[in-house]
């Protein structure tokens, strides 16, 4: 349980970890410091017991030395003595009175052992006391013979230095050779002499014994292994030994190294005692030195966890400390300030657009949910409006200009709300929104109407003027949605609703949105209108401006539903693009067209104009296709001029220019339809092989009241005759309107002051009416076309 607290504080305090920490390092350190203070003294003890044993070592030798230098210094002076000679070489010299020469010879030299080897290897005389007979004379013989003069032999059992020693008289005669007994007398003085012990052993390599020791040991006790190995384990202590070599005997000479280190066990002891009293203090001042940092850190920690809280007004304490916590101090409130700062200013991009500052589409999305959670409300409906032609306005005057153009948009658009509930947002590009709480659809329509009005003033841009207009698409909740996103989304499908329609403000209707369910209810039920000849072509006709003769007609389709009654146009187009059934819808409008061909040219029709989408661009298999419904009602392809928008030849220039040529070499008619609207450029124009410009009635509408409006056409008007081009402006509403573009030089009209869309078969009767009303020569009916 203790350990597990011990580890419990380690883990959880730093205080306790620095004081650990620097306690177990002086540990450490003072452990690794006794310990090479130990083999240290270890290692200066063995090297002065080596060196010791290597002098005790030549004590020895020097000893041994010494007495064998005597002892031939002896022999050789007996040998010179004429009455030794006789004893030893004489004619009455027999075995009796050699040893007895020998044995006083051996007396006054003090050895032991004597023998007298004849010049022929012949032992004449020995004195062998109690040694061992046969071995003496072996040895004896074998140092005659030179294998040695000095050397040490164990004879029974005792160790005796053998000196051999020739006989010159006056040439060599024999060898004398004595032996000394080494005794305890001897090593006692080499012990005293070298302050050492000493053992004399002897035997075969592996299998020493000894014979001779100074201090207690068993005679015969073995010391081979310690004695190769260099040490020596005798009563509990270790023994540095040294070995010399003295022939069949090594005398191993012994040092304690315990002993060698007891004089510093004091110092070690005292060491110890020290350290201790260090640790002791040293883990005092390890607590206050960790308590002087961890305190500071602790209240900085507490910081940290309010700035994690997201608190970021109260400054960081310490600041004024001069050390390293006082630096973490001040670079903890540099933190503090600078995550402030990023966090407003992440909150900003997050939530505000940096163009104008107003709220994104992520922050009206939340208001705007905010406001539907808010009991209060009763309703809420959202606006949104996007610029027309802003793209074009924004790459003729630049980027930064077309930047200035937003902020003045989102300024009017600021100054235009009269409810400080109100909400105006940018959601991205020239697309704005607008929440306005408590109003319901028709209110924000109003609204809409007023901010359009707003915009009629031109904007100023530096010194040019610039005229912008908006459409707006509302939606409504609870009617029409329940959250925030379907709000929005609504309100976005209305707005492009009411710019396919070129309409200032649309309201969100079910039959906009592809993915409604009753949407996808009509799509499926559209793809058997065309079996069931649900559809209906529709004509709205187009008139010579200079002439006013009707010349030509825009074919149309109506989707006469079995339930639904007349469904318009904008119910189900739409969706047809988007899920590619506006194919087989343009096949059959081109069909029904050629059928009834015919009559309207009896009528007096030129050509009847066919509109194509996008998907029909780009459908490689156009021109074949309607090659066959031409081929199959023997229609001319003159007969018909095919109108493209703008957007549909941009998606893909490169393959709706081949498909364009296809279609003009069997001489279709091109017109390129809603001109201005779109993103036509210029390069692009002069490599289209269109033969007409239809202008947008966007421009057309009210180009009586706008002069910009009328500028542009004006423009687009001589544009077209510059390029040979003929001109088509729709959306003519009014004599004026007709009258002006009739002064500009445009070649056809087409709009509700002259005849809204009709049935195609009404069409001839139609014609007749007009012509009558303004003096025109009558077409030909059916029955005059037929004779």
């Amino acid at each position: 349980m203790a350990t597990f607290d011990l580890r419990h504080l380690l883990r959880r305090r730093l205080a306790a970890r620095i004081v650990a920490l620097s306690l177990g390092l002086l540990l450490v350190v003072q452990l690794l410091g006794f310990e090479t203070i130990r083999r240290t003294i270890d290692s200066t003890a063995r090297q002065q017991l080596a060196q010791e044993l290597e002098r005790g070592a030549i004590v020895w030798t020097d000893l041994l030395g010494h007495q064998a230098e005597q002892i031939e210094l002896a022999g050789r002076m007996a040998a010179k003595d004429f009455g030794f000679q006789q004893t030893l070489f004489g004619e009455a010299a027999d075995d009796d009175t050699v040893a007895s020469a020998l044995e006083s010879l051996a007396g006054r030299v003090g050895a032991e052992l004597s023998v007298f080897v004849s010049i022929d290897q012949r032992v004449r005389g020995m004195v062998a006391g109690e040694a061992d007979t046969a071995e003496l004379q072996r040895l004896a013989t074998d140092m005659a013979q030179g294998t040695g003069r000095r050397a040490v032999h164990v004879l029974g059992g005792r160790p005796y230095h053998l000196v051999a020693t020739e006989i010159l008289a006056p040439v060599r005669r024999g060898w004398l050779v004595f032996g000394f007994p080494i005794d305890r007398d001897l090593v006692a003085r080499l012990r005293a002499l070298a302050g050492m012990e000493v053992a004399l052993v002897a035997g075969e390599a592996g299998a020493r014994r000894v014979v001779l020791a100074s201090l207690d040991l068993a005679a015969g006790a073995s010391m081979h292994a310690a004695a190769d190995a260099g040490e020596l384990q005798l009563a509990g202590e270790t023994m540095l030994v040294r070995r010399v070599p003295l022939g069949a005997v090594e005398a191993v000479l012994m040092r304690s190294i315990p002993r060698a280190v007891a004089p510093y066990a004091r110092l070690q002891a005292w060491l110890a005692l020290i350290t201790a009293a260090g640790l002791a203090l040293f883990a005092v001042a390890s607590v206050g030195a960790a308590r002087f940092v961890t305190t500071p850190l602790s209240a900085l920690a507490g910081v940290s966890r309010r700035l994690g809280q997201g608190h970021y007004d109260e400054p960081v304490a310490g600041q004024e400390r001069e050390d390293e916590i006082g630096q973490l101090a001040q670079s903890l409130d540099l933190m503090r300030v600078g995550i402030a700062e990023r966090e407003a200013s992440v909150h900003r991009l997050a939530y505000f657009d940096k163009l104008t500052g107003l709220p994104n589409r992520a922050n009206f999305a939340a208001q705007v949910q905010g406001a539907i959670d808010a009991s209060h409300q009763e309703r809420l409906a959202v606006l949104v409006l996007n610029m027309n032609r802003f793209k074009p306005v924004n790459d003729a005057l630049g980027y930064e200009l077309g930047d200035q153009l937003l902020r003045q948009v989102a300024e009017r658009l600021s100054a235009a709300m009269q409810s400080a509930q109100d909400v105006v947002a940018r959601l991205g590009g020239d697309e704005f929104a607008l929440m306005l709480p408590g109003s319901g659809v028709e209110q924000a329509a109003a609204t809409a109407r007023r901010i359009a009005a707003a915009f009629e003033l031109p904007l100023r841009l530096n010194d040019q003027m610039v005229d912008l207009s908006a459409a707006f698409g509302v939606a409504g909740w609870p009617e029409q949605a329940e959250r925030a996103d379907q709000l929005l989304s609504r309100a976005e499908i209305a707005m492009h609703a009411a710019k396919r329609r070129t309409e200032l403000v649309m309201v969100y209707e079910t039959a906009m949105d592809p993915d409604s369910a009753t949407t996808l209810s009509l799509l499926s039920e559209l793809r058997r209108a065309v079996d069931r000849q649900e559809l209906r072509l529709f004509l709205q006709p187009k008139f010579a401006l200079a002439t006013g003769r009707m010349v030509g007609a825009e074919a149309l389709v109506r989707w006469l539903h079995p339930v639904r009654g007349m469904v318009p146009p904008m119910a189900f187009i739409p969706f047809a693009e988007q899920t590619g059934f506006v194919r087989e819808l343009t096949t059959w409008i081109f069909d029904d067209a050629a059928r009834q061909w015919p009559a309207l040219a009896a009528a007096g029709l030129d050509r009847v104009s066919v509109n194509l989408s996008a998907r029909d661009v780009m459908d490689l298999g156009l021109p074949a296709r309607l090659d066959t419904i031409l081929a199959r009602r023997a229609v001319p392809a003159q007969a018909f001029c095919l109108e493209i928008t703008e957007s549909a030849i941009m998606d893909d220039p490169q393959r709706a220019l081949n498909i364009l040529h296809a279609l003009k070499a069997r001489g279709f008619k091109l017109s390129i339809d809603d001109f201005g609207e779109g993103y036509t450029s210029l390069k692009h124009l002069r490599h289209l092989p269109v033969d007409e410009l239809k202008v947008d009635g966007i421009f057309v509408k009210k180009m009586d009241e706008v002069p910009q409006d009328e500028n542009v056409v004006r423009s687009v008007v001589g544009l077209a005759q510059n390029l040979g081009l003929s001109v088509v402006a729709e959306g003519v509403e009014n004599a004026e309107v007709w009258r002006r573009l009739a002064a500009m030089g445009c070649d056809e009209a087409q709009g509700f002051h002259m005849c809204r869309p009709l049935p195609a078969d009404e069409l001839p009767a139609f014609g007749r009416r007009w012509a009558a009303e303004h003096g025109l020569p009558l077409p030909m009916t059916a029955e005059t076309a037929e004779a």
